[in-house]
């Protein structure tokens, strides 16, 4: 349980939300674990199915507090507001950006510097932790070109432009995903980036791992009443969540692909737990999803100090503290989406 930007998470299971007086109780099996004062509150969102009181709900209404029930695995599943303030006009605001390309692409240049920063860092950090193991001047030298990248993306004067520089940044990243292999490199060699389907085991693992970050970042979003499907860099497309696919542009490395290095190199996954279909896509087998997801959750669950909020949140709050940091600046509170700068 924490409070992020005015913002109550209660992030364990079977807890239960109540009302006395002027404070929210947080109660579990009828025993109080704390109280919070509504009066300094914008939202509440609480992971679990025990849920709140009727009498909660509609206060929070009456002070047009949000109240958002997620699954305990992030799922989004209802968000209750008041009749007076809703989501619409932030998302009013938000379709308004999305429409101009000058304001939207301010965004968009923030979340792929993100980006390049944490890519850049993913490999700064190897070369640091295993100087022995790796080649160390190839790192640093693609860590060099996503140093220019990021110039030339804060300088980007279009989103066709933007998307150039992100793409052949990602090619000169991933040129160098194999380095990073420590262990099994027979087994898990990486040649390139497939998808719709992985060819191989690796591709098979990030897949799956950006599926559930953006489904992270699509509840995140729910969460604070922006609309996932409203983006700013990635295009308009219908049943695409465009804007929590900008969103995990920022978390692509450092949570999904540093995630699946590890797998390979503390030996979690081999190659018994895939399977190559007769397409040549290969999956994984059902007892190694259900290790995937069980490593994903322990990982969600590990603590970081957030750089912009120089808070201790999880890894599994950053697509929510991030969530609240845009739309913060979509309603004007701040005066510039800040990214999440890993290191």
């Amino acid at each position: 349980m924490k409070k992020l930007l005015n913002t109550l998470y209660v992030t364990s299971p079977g807890k239960y939300l109540s009302l006395d007086g002027e404070n929210i109780v947080v109660s579990e099996k009828d025993e109080e674990l704390m109280r919070v004062p509504m009066h300094n509150l914008e939202a509440i969102i609480t992971f679990g199915y025990t849920g709140a009181s009727p009498a909660l709900m509609g206060a929070c209404a009456g002070r047009n507090i949000s109240i958002s029930f997620l699954t305990p695995s992030g799922r989004f599943l209802a968000r209750v507001t008041g009749s007076q303030r809703g989501n619409i006009l932030l998302r009013r605001e938000q379709y308004r950006i999305a429409e101009n390309e000058k304001e939207s692409l301010k965004i968009a240049k923030n979340c792929i510097i993100g980006k390049l920063y944490n890519s850049k860092w993913v490999l700064e950090r190897t070369c640091r932790d295993y100087p022995m193991r790796v080649d160390i001047s190839r790192l640093k030298d693609v860590s060099e070109k996503l140093s220019a990248a990021m110039i030339n993306a804060k300088n980007a004067e279009s989103a066709d432009y933007l998307r150039g520089i992100e793409g052949k940044a990602a090619s000169d990243y991933f040129s160098v995903f194999n380095d990073m292999i420590l262990q099994q490199k027979t087994d898990f060699a990486f040649l390139s980036r497939t998808r719709r389907p992985p060819l191989d085991p690796i591709n098979a693992m990030l897949s799956f791992a950006y599926t559930l970050l953006t489904s992270m970042c699509s509840s995140a979003l729910e969460s604070v009443g922006l609309d996932p499907y409203e983006g700013f860099f990635h295009t308009e497309r219908p049943g695409r969540a465009s804007l929590a696919l900008d969103m995990i542009e920022e978390l692509r490395s450092v949570m999904a692909d540093r995630f699946v290095l590890t797998l390979i190199n503390k030996r979690i996954a081999d190659p018994s737990c895939f399977v190559k279909k007769e397409s040549g896509a290969v999956v994984m087998t059902d007892s190694f999803r259900r290790t995937f997801l069980s490593h994903w959750q322990s990982k969600k669950q590990e603590v970081i100090t957030h750089p912009f909020l120089d808070e201790k949140v999880e890894w599994g709050m950053v697509p929510f503290a991030q969530a609240l940091l845009l739309a913060r600046y979509i309603r004007g509170d701040i005066d510039e989406y800040p990214p999440f700068f890993w290191k």
